[in-house]
């Protein structure tokens, strides 16, 4: 495993083409390799060969990205690529496509349609859920080993950044879905803390296979996304939605400070995704947003009754909207929430920032 070193690292206008046009120089990495799980906000490109509905390889999605569909779910980077930029990492590759040396500086395993649980998203068919990340994240473990031997993979780890984003699904394509029982076998409190305690121990095992330094991103406000304004007469925010995902966060929270207690050298962030998206909301003209309830691709009210599909002509203005689709921002609020959780206060991450975490020497 390589996690040392230099490399060049691409950055652009934040609100121009951050895709190739530019480059910022050699730059030494902060840390030697970013691991990330997830679902479809930061998928790039899992799925691409899962018989499942839920992929992104097809145009007008990566519109603007340099090399065009990838199977990242927005017309450019995704909050990861901004983040691995940041730490002057390349972008790091899919794990249903990395191989060898491509893995030196991470992988990302997240998932389309993927949850907590793992009976999220089976609408979608195929999808990786956060426990099946986990046993490929092992296989990637395995390789890192024989290369480098326990002991130094294990200290080469501890300095690692590991990037963990679910829950979404859970709600959108679990809890929220008609055909699932799960409303009816508990309420919002309830649902919340079984996820969490399913999420506690995913992390746990993530932390008994080395991991020591962890970014959780919470889940932001759904119920504002143009698939669920779609669905309200008056294309208001549901606030029934907003709520139901509060216990989550709060849960999310807690757990945060349980595990950086009781772990030992472990150091758990929590990015405040509801914050970050509210204060793009609230301020969106001061960001150059001029479209915050509708998705640049997609059909139907708000563009958000049907998702974007292939080859459908999106907006030409992208930069001046907050959603790309019916569920997902635009590479522009992406690169926004990953500047602002790399350096932001802690109004918006904490305890620390992940340029903070980065810096930190974790000794395993």
């Amino acid at each position: 495993m390589m996690l040392v070193g230099m490399v060049v690292a691409q950055e652009g206008d934040p609100f121009g083409d951050p895709f190739g046009s530019t480059q910022r120089g050699r730059r030494k990495e902060m840390v030697p390799a970013m691991f990330i799980f997830g679902d479809s906000l930061i998928d790039n490109g899992n799925n691409n060969n899962l018989p499942s509905f839920a992929k992104a390889n097809y145009f007008p999605y990566g519109i603007d990205f340099n090399g065009g569909p990838t199977g990242r779910f927005s017309n450019g980077y995704t909050m990861v690529d901004e983040i691995a930029v940041l730490l002057g990492l390349p972008l790091i590759p899919a794990f249903s496509e990395a191989s060898g040396a491509q893995v030196l500086h991470g992988v990302n395993y997240a998932s389309a349609a993927a949850g907590i649980l793992d009976v999220t998203g089976r609408n979608f068919v195929s999808r990786i859920p956060f426990d099946g990340q986990i046993r490929n994240f092992q296989t990637t473990l395995d390789q890192i080993t024989a290369n480098l031997g326990a002991i130094d993979a294990a200290q080469s780890l501890a300095q690692c950044l590991f990037f963990v984003g679910m829950g979404s699904n859970d709600y959108l394509n679990n809890y929220l879905m008609p055909n699932y029982p799960t409303r009816n076998e508990y309420n919002g409190q309830q649902y919340a803390d079984l996820l969490v305690s399913q999420y506690h121990r995913q992390l746990t095992q993530l932390y008994n296979l080395g991991a020591r330094k962890f970014i959780l991103a919470g889940l932001g406000r759904m119920g504002c996304i143009p698939s669920i304004l779609a669905q309200s007469s008056t294309g208001s925010c549901s606030e029934e939605v907003n709520e139901l995902v509060l216990p989550f966060n709060a849960n999310v929270k807690a757990m945060m400070n349980r595990l950086n207690t009781n772990l030992p050298g472990a150091r758990f962030i929590y990015i405040d995704i509801a914050n970050l998206f509210e204060d793009i909301i609230n301020n969106a003209r001061t960001y150059g947003f001029s479209v915050v309830d509708r998705g640049c691709c997609g059909i139907g009210r708000n563009r958000g009754q049907v998702t974007c599909l292939p080859f459908q002509t999106p907006c030409p203005n992208r930069d001046e909207y907050v959603f790309w689709d019916a569920f997902h921002p635009t590479e522009k609020v992406n690169i926004i929430m990953a500047r602002k959780a790399f350096n932001g206060d802690t109004s918006v991450v904490s305890p620390m920032n992940i340029e903070q975490l980065a810096s930190l020497d974790i000794k395993n």
